[in-house]
């Protein structure tokens, strides 16, 4: 059985509680996987780790984060029919709703963004 994990400060961790969840897969009503019951304590350790990120990331020239959400909607591409699998396998819906809607929008949102920052911006924006 897959055990899914938080991903905080770049590292896959078990929650603090070490209490998780059981993941239906709604097709079948089978459990396929558990993940973490975070509280808490988990969600602070999260926010300290972005707190101590922040600084770097907002130094980051705005070119150099472009290419950041760049590779990241190439690899998400890239990964698309395991993802898309993924995705119906969790919310039950079908592999070709996934592989031609959910996960393209997945990377239309990302590029949106990626593009976004690379423009002039006003507080009409």
């Amino acid at each position: 059985m897959i055990r899914l994990a938080n991903l905080i400060n770049g590292k896959l961790e078990a929650p603090v509680s070490g209490n998780y969840l059981p993941n239906v897969e709604p097709a079948t009503g089978l459990i396929y996987s558990e993940i973490p019951d975070s509280n808490e304590d988990d969600i602070e350790l999260a926010v300290q780790a972005a707190k101590a990120a922040f600084p770097k990331w907002s130094k980051t020239p705005i070119p150099e984060r472009h290419k950041i959400l760049e590779r990241l909607a190439g690899l998400i591409e890239k990964n698309l029919a395991r993802l898309a699998a993924a995705e119906s396998l969790d919310n039950g819906k079908p592999v070709k709703l996934a592989l031609h809607v959910d996960i393209p929008r997945a990377v239309s949102n990302i590029r949106f963004y990626a593009s976004a920052i690379m423009n002039w911006n006003s507080h009409s924006h």
